[in-house]
């Protein structure tokens, strides 16, 4: 048996043992052979807590479970006239196992909400939704703390508020934040290069610590008004805002108590903004869950202080024929997989395995949290709210899924489709008289953009001209599906269009079809999209790899959506374009040098001024640069004199 390391959040002393299954290899799905397998590893399995992987033939994760007793979980596959049409399904494809065994069984549930939010198996409910939350972090590093909009780990030392439903829902709180209590929101290396004050000091947006126009100790006075608020002791805050606008009135100081009065109606914008109240309730998040015609909605509140932060939607995948209680466990152990559970989460109705959910979570945020269920007074008020968001929000998808249904219903029609395309992929390029060349892909399905599978590709083929579109879509297309072909020959991972639509005429239709000779793909429909005489939306003109050219009416629907991919893929190129124009702009054509790091490059540019005079010196001169060794000079020279 192997001893692997153990995942990142646990223990690694702790024991985990891994055991596979020997099932035979094969393509095919075959419930005996699966069986099989399972009955195989069933025999070598304690009778202890931990999690299983399904594996298929190709290795690749069908499914990943928890258990309190390993074989007694793992053997109820073995009965597979017991077992819904969907396990069956996974049964069939089962090739391979693989076991770890963990100290308890809540240890075992922690595990597996990870492992899904890796593997994202097909027979596992998905949270598709799983982007990282935006919080507020009060950064503590410093004498003047930060207050800034976060993402990703928490590292950095200080305070972290949320999570926050939205980058808007942040942003709003994070400008009125700054014209209340003034917080700076500057870099460190922007603050302690100020001699005279920005423009957020002149628009009262920050009390300017960075040239002394405020005290640390009224400056820490800010910060704690800030965590007050944050925290959720607002009142409080509003008192003291309120008595010292009356006395600096009382004292004639009408020019501070204006001030005073700009950040009192800040505050209370804040609080007047929230379309949820839940004041006594703390910390706390609120989750209800709707289902109709075989999709299913889950709406959450996320209270933080007794103030709404936000409210966002979420549509699990793969939950048909899952019990709904299921659902909701599920989604719970993956959303607080990368979000710290609050104290307090209320719910429509108890998820599955309630007690052992909480222990876990417990487990994961160091302190005590619940999962109740409401029944009365201001909580039930709070979480009907929620059942309302999860029904109207169901009714709006299902609503789109229609259009979207027959929007690509259409779309197969007029391209000659087996049937809608459920992954089209959309391809522009970016470029300004040749320089920071890229080509962009973005994604599309029938629920919308998939922006994990967007791709941008940096031109740099030496054979690829500057400025030469056609060029470059032949190195983007050859680049994609070379290694689309080298990483899925059999197109089962679904990394492969049903539609691939080019932002351009004939030439770049030609482009694509030489790659697609090239590399024995005859079987993709692509299609070109040129926009009409003075680049008119709406006077488009397709054109198919057979030589044929249409349009389309201007107020057809199926022509919208198109100009909506096209313009995605457009936004998409010109935006990662920006990004490497301004990644160039701050570069230096010493970084290409090999060896010649920032204090060499800044001896060497104190030494010579330029990079040009750098370029053009002989070796003695530049042996001569302070700083420089004669083999970082040999270096130098001879990277731009290579004939020597």
């Amino acid at each position: 048996m192997a001893r692997p390391n153990a995942p990142d959040r646990f223990n690694e002393e702790k024991a985990t043992y891994v055991i596979r299954g020997s099932g035979e290899a094969g393509d095919k799905p075959d419930l005996e052979r699966g069986s099989g397998v399972i009955r195989d590893v069933v025999r070598k399995l304690p009778v202890r807590p931990g999690v299983y992987r399904m594996l298929d033939a190709r290795g690749d994760v069908l499914y990943v479970g928890k258990a309190r007793a390993l074989r007694n979980r793992v053997s109820n596959y073995t009965q597979v006239a017991r077992l819904p049409q969907r396990l069956q399904r996974m049964v069939a494809q089962t090739r391979a196992m693989e076991i770890v065994t963990t100290n308890s069984e809540a240890e075992a549930l922690l595990l597996e909400a990870q492992l899904i939010k890796r593997y994202r198996p097909p027979y596992n409910v998905l949270l598709r939704d799983d982007k990282s939350f935006p919080f507020i972090l009060l950064r503590m590093d410093h004498n003047f703390p930060r207050v800034q909009k976060h993402r990703g780990a928490r590292r950095a030392k200080g305070r972290y508020y949320g999570p926050f439903a939205s980058a808007g829902s942040v942003n709003r709180t994070l400008n009125a934040l700054q014209k209340t209590f003034l917080l700076r929101s500057c870099t460190d290396s922007f603050f302690a290069n100020r001699s005279r004050p920005c423009l957020l000091y002149q628009i009262r947006r920050c009390s300017a610590p960075c040239v002394g126009r405020i005290s640390k100790e009224d400056y820490a006075r800010l910060v704690g008004d800030a965590q007050d608020f944050l925290e959720g002791r607002s009142t409080a805050v509003q008192k003291r805002l309120g008595d010292a606008m009356t006395e600096a009135a009382e004292a004639m100081d009408f020019e501070l108590a204006a001030v005073l009065r700009d950040r009192l109606k800040s505050l209370t914008f804040i609080q007047g903004s929230q379309s949820v109240h839940a004041d006594g309730l703390g910390d706390a998040d609120v989750f209800a869950l709707a289902a109709k015609g075989g999709q299913l909605c889950i709406a959450g509140f996320f209270i933080r202080g007794g103030q709404n932060w936000g409210h966002r939607s979420f549509f699990p995948a793969h939950v048909a024929g899952v019990p709904e209680e299921e659902v909701l466990a599920s989604f719970l152990m993956q959303f607080y997989e990368g979000v710290p559970p609050p104290k307090l989460i209320l719910v429509d109705r108890e998820p599955a395995e309630c007690t052992l959910l909480a222990e876990a979570l417990g487990e994961t945020a160091g302190r005590k949290v619940e999962i109740g269920v409401p029944q009365r007074g201001s909580r039930r008020r709070l979480l009907e709210q929620a059942v309302r968001n999860a029904g109207e929000e169901l009714d709006r998808r299902l609503a789109e899924s229609s259009s979207q249904a027959r929007l690509g219903r259409e779309l197969a029609d007029l391209f000659d489709l087996e049937g809608p395309p459920q992954r089209i992929e959309i391809y522009d390029n970016s470029h300004i008289q040749g320089t920071n060349a890229l080509g962009a892909m973005v994604v599309a399905g029938p629920e919308g953009w998939i922006k994990g599978a967007y791709r941008k590709f940096n031109i740099k083929r030496a054979e690829t001209q500057p400025g030469d579109d056609f060029a470059m879509m032949r190195e983007v297309f050859h680049r994609r599906f070379a290694r689309a072909i080298e990483e899925d020959p059999e197109r089962a991972k679904g990394a492969w269009p049903d539609l691939v639509l080019i932002d351009g005429g004939k030439g770049q239709v030609s482009a694509v079809s030489e790659v697609f000779a090239e590399l024995g793909i005859d079987d993709l429909p692509y299609v070109g999209v040129a926009k009409g005489p003075d680049r008119n939306a709406g006077r488009e003109t397709f054109y198919l790899p057979d030589g044929r050219e249409f349009t389309l009416p201007p107020n057809n629907a199926v022509l919208f959506y198109i100009q909506r991919l096209r313009d995605e893929a457009h936004r998409f190129a010109i935006g990662a374009h920006r990004q490497k124009r301004a990644k160039a702009m701050g570069s230096s054509p010493l970084d290409e040098v090999p060896g010649i790091g920032p204090a060499r490059k800044k001896a060497l540019l104190m030494h010579f001024g330029t990079a040009r005079a750098i370029r053009s010196a002989s070796l003695e001169d530049l042996k001569r640069a302070p700083g420089v060794s004669a083999g970082v000079a040999q270096a130098v020279y001879d990277f731009y004199n290579p004939r020597g």
